[in-house]
C-alpha cells in the first residue's frame, strides 16, 4: 500500500486550519471559523479510518502481520555524512490506532465546540489553536525518529499553553496555561538528556536503527551503555529513567501532576482534548513507542510500575473529595494514565494500549457531557447541581454510559481494557494487583458520586431552561461517543496491536472479572447511599474522618509544598543570592570598570586640547625627559 500518497494531508489539513483561521478568521472566515475547522479535521478522520482499513484489513490481512512502514522520510538537517536530523511519517500498529483516536476524539471535540462556543468573540482563534494542537499531536505519534517526536512533544506543550490561557483576561487562566507549561519544562528537559544520551551510544536517532542496534544480541552500544555509571546507576538506567521523567511530566504523573487540575480552566471541549486524546497520552505513548528498550532494563521498569500505581490510587483518593466536576475528572484522568504506565512497567504493553484506546472515547464523552451540564447550568460546582436528569435526556444517558464505563461495569468498554490490565498485574506482581483492584473500586465510587450529585441528588433550585440541552451540534458527539464507549471493548485489540509485528490472541477467564466487577458494584453502591437523595451522611463522614479528609480535600498539600520549595528555598535560597552576587559583584565589576574608564579618559583628554602651544611643550618635555635619560646611561 502506497501511504505517502495521502498520509501527509492527515496532520497537514489540521495545521492549514491553524494558518488560515489564524492569519484570516477575524475577518474572512470569522462567522464560518467552526465549519472550517471542522470540515477540515473531518477530512483527516476519513483518511486516518481509510489508513487504519488499509493496514489492518488489506496490507495485513493474509498473514496478520503489520509491519512498520516509513511512509515519507526526507532529511531535514544535514550535519555531516553520518549525522543528520531527519523528518518522516511512519506507520505501524501504534501510530495508525493514535491517527484514529486523535483525529476521531479532536473531530467530536470541533463538532461540539460549534455550539458550545457559539458567540465566543475569538472563535477563529479557538479553532486556530485545536488545529495547531491536533497537528502537533499527529506530529508526534508518526514520528519516525527520536529527535521528530521530541520538536512536536514540545510544540504540543506550546499549543496546551494556548489553549489553557485562552482566556487570557482571567488571571486563574493565565496562572494555570504557565504553571502547565512550566512543570512540564522541568520535566522535558529530562527527556531531551535522555534523547542525547541514547543517540550519542547508539549513533542514531531513528526509531526502528535505535531499537535493532540496542536490542540485537551482542549488541556493543547496550554493553557501553551498561558498562559506564553514574553514582553506581548505569547510564542505559539514567537515559531510560530520564525519558521516562519527560512522559510523566506530560501525562501528569506523580509527583509532577500538579498541572493538570489547574488545566481546567481552558474551555471545556478543550479539556476533552488534551485529556483524552492528545497531551496526557504523550507519555504513555512515548514508553510504548520505545518499549523494546525499556524492557531491558528491569529497574526503570519497576520505577514506571509504581509511579503509575501511586498516581492512580492517589489521584483516585484524591478525586472523591473535590466539588468541582472539571476536577473530578481531571484526577480521573491522572488516575486512569497511571494504570496505562503501571501496565507497562509489568509488560501489559497490548492492555495498555486498549486502555488508552478504550479511555479516549469514554473520558472525551466524560468531558463533554461535563460542558454540556456547565453550559446548561452556568456553574461547575456540584452543590449548585441536582436533578438535572429531567432537563437534559441525552447528557444524562450519554454520561451515565461513561460513568459504566469507566467504572468497568461490562459490557462497556472500559471492562475490558481494565480487566486487561488487572490480569497483567495478577500474573506479575500481586501487592500492585491489589492496589490496582482497590483503586478501580474507589473510581466507580468517585464517578457516581459525580453522577448522581449532578443528575439525581435533589431537585433543581433554579431551571435554566432559557436554551435547553443544547444544540444538535453539542448532543451528537456526545450520542457518537456514547455508541463507541459500549462497542470498542468488543475489538479483538490485541489480534491487531501487540508487543510484535505477530498478531496475538488473549481471553480473559470469566472467574477472574468476579472480583473487579464486585468491586465496582460496591463503589456504586456506596455512591448511592450517600448522593443519590439529599442527606447529611456525607457531612457526617467527612467531619468523622477529620484531619484525614482535609488532607485529601487538599490533595494532600502537593501544591503547598512546591510553593514552599518554590518561594522559600529556590527564590529565597537560590534566586535572591544569586541576584544580589549578579547586582553587587558581576554588575559591580563591570560598573567599576566603566567609571574607571571614565575616570582615566577625564583625565588623559586634556592631553588632546587642540592647542599648538601645549603639543609644543610637550614635545619639548618630551626631547628634554629623553636627553636626561640618554645623558644617565651615557655617564653611568
Amino acid at each position: 500500500m502506497n501511504y505517502a500518497s495521502y498520509i501527509a494531508l492527515i496532520p497537514l489539513l489540521p495545521l492549514a486550519g491553524f494558518v488560515i483561521l489564524g492569519l484570516f478568521g477575524k475577518k474572512p472566515f470569522a462567522r464560518s471559523a467552526g465549519v472550517i475547522g471542522t470540515l477540515l479535521i473531518f477530512i483527516s478522520t476519513l483518511l486516518a479510518l481509510y489508513t487504519a482499513y488499509q493496514y489492518f484489513f488489506v496490507a495485513g490481512k493474509q498473514h496478520g502481520i503489520y509491519p512498520a512502514v516509513k511512509a515519507l522520510e526526507f532529511t531535514w538537517l544535514q550535519f555531516s555524512p553520518g549525522l543528520s536530523i531527519d523528518m518522516g511519517l511512519l506507520i505501524d500498529p501504534a501510530s495508525v490506532m493514535m491517527l484514529v483516536v486523535v483525529t476521531f476524539v479532536s473531530l467530536m471535540v470541533h463538532i461540539f465546540s460549534i455550539g458550545y462556543m457559539k458567540g465566543e468573540e475569538r472563535l477563529s482563534t479557538y479553532y486556530s489553536f485545536l488545529g495547531l494542537f491536533t497537528f502537533s499531536m499527529l506530529g508526534l505519534v508518526l514520528s519516525t525518529n527520536i529527535f521528530q517526536i521530541y520538536i512536536f512533544w514540545e510544540l504540543v506543550g506550546v499549543s496546551s499553553f494556548l489553549l489553557i490561557g485562552f482566556y487570557y483576561d482571567r488571571p486563574a487562566a493565565v496562572a494555570a496555561a504557565k504553571k502547565a507549561f512550566i512543570v512540564t519544562r522541568f520535566a522535558d528537559l529530562g527527556f531531551l538528556i535522555g534523547i542525547l544520551i541514547l543517540a550519542f551510544y547508539s549513533g542514531t536517532l531513528d526509531f526502528g536503527t535505535l531499537i535493532q542496534r540496542l536490542t540485537e544480541p551482542g549488541s556493543s552500544a547496550l554493553a557501553q551503555l551498561k558498562g559506564y555509571g553514574f553514582i553506581g546507576i548505569p547510564v542505559f538506567s539514567w537515559a531510560l529513567a530520564l525519558l521516562f521523567i519527560g512522559g510523566a511530566g506530560k501525562s501528569a504523573m506523580f509527583p509532577l501532576h500538579i498541572w493538570l487540575p489547574d488545566a481546567m480552566e481552558g474551555p471545556t471541549p478543550v479539556s476533552a482534548l488534551i485529556h483524552a486524546a492528545t497531551m496526557v497520552v504523550a507519555g504513555v505513548y512515548l514508553v510504548a513507542r520505545l518499549y523494546p528498550v525499556f524492557v531491558l532494563d528491569v529497574p526503570v521498569l519497576q520505577l514506571i510500575t509504581w509511579v503509575g500505581v501511586i498516581s492512580a490510587f492517589l489521584a483516585a483518593v484524591i478525586a472523591c473529595t473535590q466539588t468541582d466536576i472539571k476536577r473530578v475528572l481531571a484526577y480521573s484522568t491522572i488516575s486512569q494514565i497511571g494504570y496505562m504506565l503501571f501496565a507497562l512497567g509489568l509488560a501489559g504493553y497490548t492492555a495498555s494500549l486498549f486502555h488508552l484506546f478504550t479511555h479516549a472515547f469514554f473520558k472525551s464523552l466524560l468531558f463533554l457531557g461535563a460542558g454540556a451540564v456547565i453550559h446548561y447550568i452556568h456553574t461547575n460546582e456540584m452543590g449548585n447541581m441536582g436533578g438535572l436528569r429531567k432537563y437534559m435526556p441525552v447528557t444524562h444517558i450519554t454520561f451515565l454510559i461513561a460513568c459504566m464505563a469507566i467504572a468497568g461495569i461490562p459490557p462497556f468498554a472500559g471492562f475490558f481494557s481494565k480487566e486487561e490490565i488487572l490480569l497483567t498485574a495478577w500474573q506479575n506482581n500481586q501487592p500492585v494487583y491489589y492496589i490496582a483492584l482497590l483503586t478501580s473500586g474507589i473510581t466507580a465510587f468517585y464517578m457516581f458520586r459525580l453522577y448522581f450529585s449532578i443528575f439525581w441528588n435533589k431537585p433543581l433550585a433554579h431551571n435554566h431552561n432559557h436554551h435547553g440541552e443544547g444544540p444538535w451540534s453539542m448532543k451528537f458527539p456526545l450520542l457518537v461517543l456514547a455508541l463507541a464507549a459500549v462497542v470498542v471493548g468488543f475489538i479483538p485489540f490485541a489480534h491487531y496491536i501487540s508487543a510484535g509485528q505477530q498478531a496475538a490472541e488473549h481471553t480473559i477467564p470469566i472467574s477472574f472479572s468476579i472480583a473487579p466487577v464486585a468491586m465496582a458494584l460496591a463503589g456504586i453502591a456506596l455512591a448511592y447511599m450517600l448522593y443519590y437523595k439529599q442527606n447529611e451522611r456525607p457531612q457526617k463522614l467527612a467531619t468523622a474522618m477529620g484531619g484525614l479528609y482535609r488532607l485529601v480535600r487538599q490533595k494532600f498539600y502537593f501544591d503547598e509544598l512546591y510553593l514552599f520549595v518554590t518561594k522559600k528555598i529556590i527564590f529565597n535560597g537560590i534566586a535572591k543570592p544569586a541576584a544580589w552576587i549578579d547586582k553587587h559583584l558581576v554588575d559591580g565589576l563591570m560598573n567599576g570598570l566603566g567609571r574607571a574608564t571614565t575616570g582615566i579618559s577625564e583625565r588623559i583628554k586634556a592631553w588632546q586640547s587642540g592647542s599648538v602651544q601645549s603639543y609644543a611643550l610637550y614635545f619639548f618635555g618630551g626631547i628634554v625627559a629623553l636627553a636626561a635619560v640618554f645623558i644617565y646611561w651615557w655617564t653611568g
